[in-house]
């Protein structure tokens, strides 16, 4: 594998107080796929805050396999998301699709979320990597790992190596859950590029009583932290409620991962 940049020497990912990819030091990310309102987000992130959480997630712009399906309430969202952040203090990371909003993103997020469906989109990644923001890239939904590195790659030889991995599963050919989760991938890609590598186990199973023991087994295998989808209400959720926690099972989570 013919990395330039990217090495095996370990790398920390600075954010705030924070050290991501410290040794024994998890971070955790959680809240909902999508900013449905400024009062959810709100709530959801005081919740979070109170529990403990290190960083706020949340969707403005959402890619959707159905042009039917909410699709994000966009730069609103967006404002929502950034005054959230702000009321608890938490950091916050948000999934950039497309160039035009980039500007915008960097603007409201402390970290850019690169989705699994934009993971080949090497004009995104060449931008994000001229960008002095921390970019989360997770790995696409059938990429290999040479694939997933070759686009961490793209980022770090634009400029930025401020890069965290995000494993989420892969497609396979079991439709019991949403996708394969391949933890195997952590350690191989810690080894290989020095980045931290946090577990999405949400989208990873697409279950919500299959989040605590892939969440244990992630942190079991070395991942630097866990992005988590969390709701208020997960069942009605607009995006994802199936495979969200609500506030109670996520406080649970977190102290039994203590």
């Amino acid at each position: 594998m013919n990395t330039k940049i990217l090495t095996s020497e370990k790398r920390i990912i600075d954010l705030k107080d924070m050290r991501i990819g410290k040794e024994n030091l998890p971070i955790f990310i959680a809240g909902p796929c999508a900013v449905e309102s400024e009062e959810q987000i709100i709530k959801t992130a005081v919740a979070l805050k109170e529990i403990g959480v290190d960083i706020l997630r949340g969707g403005a712009f959402k890619p959707r396999t159905s042009p039917y399906d909410f699709q994000g309430l966009g730069i609103e969202g967006l404002k929502y998301l950034k005054k959230a952040g702000q009321l608890t203090g938490l950091p916050i990371i948000t999934e950039l699709i497309d160039l035009s909003y980039l500007d915008i993103v960097c603007e409201h997020a402390d970290i850019i979320q690169i989705g699994s469906r934009n993971m080949y989109n090497y004009s995104l990644l060449k931008a994000v990597g001229k960008s002095d923001k921390p970019v989360l890239l997770k790995r696409g939904m059938s990429a290999t790992i040479r694939e997933w590195i070759m686009a961490a790659e793209y980022i770090a030889s634009s400029g930025n190596e401020n890069i965290i991995m995000c494993e989420r599963g892969i497609r396979g050919f079991s439709d019991y859950t949403r996708n394969t989760l391949d933890l195997a991938a952590v350690p191989i890609v810690k080894q290989k590029t020095g980045l931290p590598v946090i577990v999405d186990p949400s989208h990873g199973t697409g279950k919500r009583e299959l989040i605590m023991p892939m969440s244990k087994a992630a942190l079991a295998c070395g991942a630097d932290g866990l992005m988590i989808e969390v709701h208020c209400n997960p069942d009605e959720a607009l995006s994802d409620g199936a495979q969200s926690l609500d506030i109670d099972q996520y406080r649970k989570l977190k102290i039994a991962l203590k």
